[in-house]
């Protein structure tokens, strides 16, 4: 009897510790379920945003002005991008170095389409005027206008053509839109281009790859 009791004495002391350290490994080997964040990351993006929403109106205005003068720092920069040429900030129908090439060789020569414009509000004038003669001198004048302004626009296309099927001989845009691109530009005022002229009048053209 004495052996038997002995035995049951000592069961204790022996499972109590390891009951003690399975309890305090158990915290340690506990690790959340991939793809989901712990009680602090959530915790802390709740106070990120808390700070950065702002709650009175004082701090709405303030957000909407710090937008405002945002949008319109952007649009500076992108409008200036667009007058150097930049390609981040150019027009879809202006990106590329084949429409670059396209408006060198138009900023590059003088073209009778610049006075079109011009010429057409005095044409317009003198064909008002009272006098037969004058008007008649209108009237001649503007046919002359748009016979050269014709083939200047001739000449020009079949400059682009030779131009850009020498530098870029697997282009694959219509060569009907690129005329149609450097007649528009060109019977522009040359001030008013964009993107801006990057070369001046009687510079060579160089293809920019």
């Amino acid at each position: 009897m004495p052996l038997f009791s002995r035995k049951t004495s000592n069961a204790p002391t022996v499972t109590e510790p390891e009951a003690e350290v399975e309890a305090a490994a158990g915290p340690r080997a506990y690790t959340p379920s991939k793809g989901k964040a712990t009680p602090k990351r959530t915790a802390q993006r709740r106070r990120v945003a808390a700070v950065q929403q702002p709650r009175t109106p004082e701090e709405r205005r303030e957000a909407k002005r710090l937008a405002r003068e945002q949008a319109r720092s952007d649009r500076q920069e992108a409008m200036a991008g667009m007058r150097s040429g930049d390609e981040r900030h150019l027009m879809p129908r202006d990106k590329g170095p084949v429409r670059r090439m396209v408006r060198d060789i138009v900023d590059s020569r003088r073209n009778i389409g610049s006075y079109f414009f011009g010429a057409t509000l005095i044409i317009f004038f003198l064909m008002m005027w009272r006098d037969p003669r004058v008007a008649l001198a209108g009237n001649i004048a503007w046919l002359a206008l748009g016979l050269a302004v014709i083939v200047d626009s001739f000449i020009l296309s079949r400059k682009i053509k030779k131009l850009v099927s020498q530098n870029f001989p697997k282009n694959t845009e219509r060569m009907g839109s690129l005329y149609f691109y450097g007649i528009m530009r060109a019977i522009s005022f040359r001030r008013m281009r964009m993107p801006n002229c990057q070369v001046k009048i009687g510079d060579p053209v160089v293809a920019q790859k």
